[in-house]
C-alpha cells in the first residue's frame, strides 16, 4: 500500500513539474534571447567571477556589478553602436531614382513581352502595398523585443553572477546521469558554448571585412553599410553572405552598372564563399572540433525555437543530444 502511495506521489509530482514546466517555458518565450544570453555570457564569464571573489577576496556583489560593466562595455555597446550606425547608413543611401525607375520600367516591358505578365498590375500594387505595414510592424516589434532581453539579460546576469557556485552545484545534481556522464554533458555544453560565442563574432568580423573589400574594388554603392550587413549575414548557415551581395549585384545591374556587377558577383561568389567555408571550418575543428552538420542543422533547429540566440544554442541542442543518445548507447546497449 505504502509503495502504491509512493509510486502515485512520485509520478503525479513528475506530471506537476511537466505542465508547470511547459506553462512556464511558453510564457517566457518572449524573454529567450535575454534568458539565453545570460546564459551565454555567464559561461564566458564565470572564472573571473571565482577569480575576483575567491583570489582577489572582492564581494560578490562588487565582482558582479564590475562583470556588468564589462559585459555592458564589450558587448552592448559595440552592438548599439552598430545598430545606430546602420540606421544612419540606411537614413543617407543616395539612390539614383531616375536610373532606377528608367531601369525598372525597362526591365517590366521586357518581362511583359516575353510572358505577358505585368509587374505593374493593379493587384500586384495593392500586394505590395499590403505587405508593406506588416513589416513595419515586425521592426517596430523586433526593436522593442531587443531592448527588452536587453533589460532581462542585465537582471538575470546578475544574479547568475551572485549564485553562480549554488546554481552550478544544483544543476549537476539534477542532472540524470552518473559523474563520468555529467563531465561529458557539461564539458561538451561550456565548449560549444564558448566555441560559438567566440567564433560566430570573430568569422562574422573576417568575412565581413573580405566583403568589404570585394565592395570597395567593384564601386559599390555604401560600402561601410553593406559590410556590416554582411557581418550579420554569415550567421544563416548554406546562405549567408549571398543574402547581401546577391541582391546588390542585382541593383547594380539594374542601375546600368554591368561591369562592377558581374565582378562583384565572380569575386564573391568564387572568393567570399569558398573563404566564409573554409574560415567556418577552421574555427569549428580549433575551438570545438564541431562536426559542419551539427553547425547547419543546429541553427536551422535554434533560430525558430530561441531567436538570434539559436545560432549559439541550437548547434549545442543537437549536441546534447548526440551526447544523450551516445551516453544511453555505452550505459545500456553494451
Amino acid at each position: 500500500m505504502n509503495s502504491l502511495k509512493e509510486q502515485y506521489w512520485k509520478y503525479s509530482l513528475i506530471a506537476i513539474i511537466l505542465v508547470l514546466g511547459l506553462i512556464l517555458f511558453l510564457k517566457l518565450t518572449p524573454f529567450m534571447g535575454g534568458l539565453l544570453g545570460a546564459c551565454t555570457i555567464y559561461i564566458m564569464l564565470r572564472k573571473q567571477m571565482f577569480y575576483l571573489t575567491h583570489k582577489r577576496h572582492f564581494g560578490k556583489g562588487i565582482s558582479a556589478v564590475l562583470l556588468l560593466l564589462e559585459t555592458i562595455l564589450c558587448f552592448l555597446v559595440p552592438l548599439s553602436l552598430v545598430a545606430w550606425l546602420l540606421i544612419h547608413k540606411l537614413q543617407t543611401v543616395n539612390v539614383d531614382t531616375q536610373a532606377f525607375i528608367h531601369t525598372i520600367t525597362q526591365l517590366t516591358d521586357w518581362v511583359r513581352t516575353q510572358t505577358s505578365y505585368d509587374l505593374f498590375d493593379q493587384k500586384n500594387i495593392s500586394s505590395v502595398a499590403s505587405i508593406l505595414p506588416s513589416i513595419g510592424q515586425f521592426l517596430m516589434g523586433g526593436i522593442s523585443s531587443f531592448t527588452v532581453n536587453i533589460g532581462v539579460l542585465i537582471i538575470v546576469l546578475y544574479f547568475m553572477l551572485i549564485g553562480g557556485k549554488r546554481m552550478e552545484q544544483y544543476i549537476y545534481e539534477i542532472l540524470p546521469f552518473n559523474e563520468e556522464n555529467k563531465k561529458e554533458v557539461l564539458t561538451e555544453i561550456h565548449l560549444l558554448v564558448r566555441s560559438n560565442a567566440i567564433g560566430i563574432p570573430l568569422l562574422a568580423v573576417i568575412q565581413g571585412m573580405i566583403a568589404s573589400l570585394g565592395y570597395y574594388l567593384f564601386d559599390a554603392p555604401s560600402v561601410l553599410l553593406f559590410g556590416f550587413l554582411t557581418c550579420f549575414a554569415t550567421i544563416i548557415p548554406i546562405v549567408g553572405t549571398a543574402l547581401v551581395w546577391i541582391p546588390l549585384a542585382a541593383y547594380m545591374a539594374i542601375s546600368g552598372d554591368w561591369p562592377h556587377a558581374l565582378g562583384l558577383v565572380l569575386y564573391c561568389g568564387l572568393i567570399v564563399t569558398n573563404i566564409d567555408n573554409l574560415i567556418r571550418f577552421i574555427l569549428q575543428k580549433k575551438l570545438a572540433d564541431t562536426h559542419p552538420l551539427i553547425t547547419i542543422f543546429g541553427v536551422f533547429i535554434g533560430l525558430p525555437l530561441f531567436g538570434f540566440m539559436g545560432i549559439i544554442f541550437g548547434p549545442l541542442l543537437l549536441s546534447v543530444f548526440l551526447v544523450c543518445v551516445n551516453i544511453f548507447k555505452n550505459q545500456y546497449l553494451r
